[in-house]
């Protein structure tokens, strides 16, 4: 079989799931797509991607699979020794749930108002309105978060895909302009002190 691929681009959800590659010790060739130069409306990449955006697993077999949560599943599921989730079917849509709530809330909706108010108006002034109103919708789902970690070190008791989610939205601190609570301040050092984060930081 060939050896798989992963498309990502920089400074976006991608990162998550080079650090889940990482922990499972992947074979994985890395392909970078610019797209601040609009390299994900390419032909090239279209062919293998038609929603024309990252992350996008090309697998052994040839199939594509696409979308934080989905690839984050299956690389869980698929090398289950690497423990990317806690065993049953409850610790799964719990996994499930915190992980939608990132991607569809926190940074689907606020993260693209943050950062990126001229999607939806032209005018300075609204402009700064739409993005004040994202980085709300951030803090608040942070605050949900910090308070959802609590005490623990990772969010399902053990290193998970939850983990590798809510890393990737940190990552975005400067760049949204945000302010981390400090109890997810202290998960992203821990987190950032993984190997497999290092690895991935590095890629």
């Amino acid at each position: 079989m060939a050896r798989m691929k992963y498309f990502h681009a920089p400074m976006t959800c991608s990162i998550g799931l080079i650090v889940l590659l990482e922990e499972i010790g992947a074979d994985y060739e890395l392909i970078t797509i610019q797209v601040s130069k609009g390299e994900q409306h390419n032909p090239e990449f279209r062919a293998i991607n038609p929603k024309g955006k990252v992350p996008a697993l090309v697998r052994e077999d040839g199939s594509v699979l696409t979308e934080f949560p989905a690839i984050a599943m299956w690389l869980a599921k698929s090398v289950p020794q690497a423990n990317l989730l806690p065993p049953g079917l409850e610790a799964e849509i719990r996994a499930m749930e915190l992980m939608e709530f990132v991607v569809s809330t926190a940074h689907m909706r606020g993260g693209t108002l943050a950062m990126l108010p001229g999607k939806f108006s032209q005018n300075d002034a609204a402009q700064k309105d739409i993005a004040e109103h994202g980085r709300k919708i951030i803090h608040d789902a942070l605050d949900f978060l910090a308070e959802r970690l609590g005490d623990k070190d990772f969010f399902l008791g053990t290193f998970s895909i939850v983990d590798a989610t809510v890393f990737y939205l940190l990552q975005w601190k400067d760049r949204a302009g945000l302010d981390i609570p400090p109890t997810l301040e202290a998960f992203q050092n821990r987190m950032k002190a993984r190997p497999a984060v290092q690895r991935a930081l590095a890629a």
